[in-house]
C-alpha cells in the first residue's frame, strides 16, 4: 500500500480541507461521509462504509443504556 501524507491547516471555525491526494486515495467526493477515529493520539480518516444512522446518539455507546432509551423515547 502506497503511503500518502499531506498537511492541512485548521481554520478558525475548526474546519479542515482534506487534501486532494488524500481524497483520491480514500475515493471520496463532495457529499460522501467520512469517519474520524482517534487512536492513541492519532486520527484515522476513512470513508464511511455504511450510512450513518439518523439517530444522533447512535455514535455514542455511553448513551445507549436502558435508562437513556427510556429518557429519550418521548423526544
Amino acid at each position: 500500500m502506497t503511503r500518502v501524507e499531506a498537511a492541512a491547516r485548521l481554520s478558525s471555525k475548526a474546519q479542515v480541507v482534506i487534501p486532494k491526494a488524500v481524497r483520491d486515495r480514500l475515493g471520496v467526493a463532495p457529499g460522501d461521509l467520512i469517519v474520524f477515529e482517534v487512536r492513541d493520539g492519532e486520527v484515522v480518516v476513512r470513508r464511511a462504509l455504511r450510512p450513518v444512522s439518523d439517530d444522533p446518539f447512535a455514535l455514542f455507546s455511553e448513551w445507549s443504556g436502558p435508562a437513556d432509551s427510556e429518557a429519550y423515547d418521548d423526544l
